[in-house]
């Protein structure tokens, strides 16, 4: 007899739904001017929100959705999307979101509820955050990265339990202890949900990130992502069970209720997939170690030991000046102070990319190095 698999309970919310006659599902189509071809029978359109219907002949786009993906909006292009990102990250199913923030409000809110709980590490994103708060669950924060924490505080009575972490934290540029989290979820049976906005398609095989990068990819029950940044497209999304993304179709307040990503996103999100992406990771680590070894040698202190790289100032004050410094010397990187960060925890934060040719670097390595110079002060340290 096959074992009950911990995900499930959301059988039960669907079964809820059906009885209830609210169940949906998504049926593919293709929008044109005022009609409509579903399953290959054009139809009048009278579901669009495209309101002024402006003709769109002049601009070399194709027609933008105006609908929300359950009335009108749900082109067939991202049923190949979907199914192509749910083999990347080996599930049985994925489901775009406009955004990733709308991703994680929209995926967490569904799956946890009124007498669950969440541990979630002190430092996830905004969105996770606010996704926490939606769910009604009982919230509990555990220390960064922190095991002996997160094992303590899972000793909370809850009718299911989560433990929500970041793949790589977009901060700190460090990665999650994921694979002392699964080890720990496996044995109190937790359910776990990995954000890897900033490791997917850029770290592990093949770019499957994180999870794949510690060998834990069977591990995770729930993936989040973003399409915005190692794709440089637009969206967000989430790949699981058939069942969490039937839930999410259902019952994901920022999914139902906002209108779809244009198609010609989804096209050009899905060339990009598609493309040599394993040659720009090799560029980009490349270019990871050329800037992270540069830095240390001038005098910075870097713990990081992925594309985002901080330096910590501090101060406000200083790390606007520093700031400033570096853009009126040719080099943009945007101080980050509270409340994204701590209080006195201001730094800049490095995004390294594959765009960078190795002179590009060596030139911000001279200006990072007259920085230093002036700003004698700082406390240059990522830990």
């Amino acid at each position: 007899m096959a074992s009950k698999h911990k995900l499930n309970f959301i059988d039960s919310k669907i079964r809820e739904i059906r009885k209830n006659n609210l169940y949906r599902k998504l049926q593919y189509g293709k929008t044109q001017g005022s009609h409509i071809t579903i399953n290959g029978k054009k139809l009048l359109n009278l579901c669009s929100n495209d309101y002024l219907g402006i003709p769109t002949s002049t601009i070399q786009i194709k027609q933008l959705q105006s609908s929300s993906r359950l009335v009108s909006g749900n082109d067939e292009s991202y049923k190949k999307l979907e199914k192509s990102l749910a083999k990347h990250k080996s599930q049985q199913n994925s489901l775009i979101f406009p955004t990733g923030y709308m991703a994680n409000l929209g995926v967490i809110s569904s799956v946890a509820q009124k007498g669950d709980v969440i541990l979630s590490d002190e430092l996830n994103h905004a969105s996770i955050i606010e996704a926490c708060k939606l769910s009604d669950a009982k919230v509990t924060i555990y220390k960064h990265n922190d095991m002996d924490d997160l094992q303590k505080k899972l000793k909370v009575k809850g009718k299911n339990k989560f433990i929500i972490t970041e793949g790589i934290f977009s901060m700190d540029g460090d990665f999650s202890s994921l694979k002392q989290i699964t080890e720990i979820a496996e044995k109190s049976k937790a359910i776990t949900i990995v954000d890897d906005a900033h490791g997917d398609f850029v770290v592990g095989s093949d770019g499957k990130g994180t999870p794949n990068y510690f060998r834990v990819s069977k591990k995770i029950d729930v993936y989040i992502s973003s399409l915005s940044k190692g794709l440089g497209s637009f969206g967000g999304y989430v790949a699981s069970q058939n069942n969490v993304i039937d839930l999410c179709i259902n019952k994901s307040k920022s999914f139902i209720y906002t209108s779809a990503l244009p198609s010609f996103l989804i096209n050009y999100t899905t060339k990009r997939f598609e493309s040599n992406r394993e040659r720009q990771k090799i560029k980009l680590e490349k270019n990871i170690k050329q800037l992270s070894t540069g830095l240390k040698q001038i005098g910075f202190k870097i713990n990081s030991k992925t594309h985002i790289i901080p330096i910590i100032i501090g101060n406000e004050k200083t790390a606007m000046d520093f700031g400033k410094f570096l853009k009126d010397n040719g080099v943009f990187a945007q101080p980050i102070r509270y409340p994204t960060v701590p209080k006195n925890q201001a730094r800049l934060r490095i995004s390294v990319t594959a765009w960078l040719t190795a002179n590009d670097i060596e030139s911000a390595l001279n200006v990072f190095e007259k920085a230093l110079k002036k700003f004698r002060t700082i406390q240059s340290s990522s830990s």
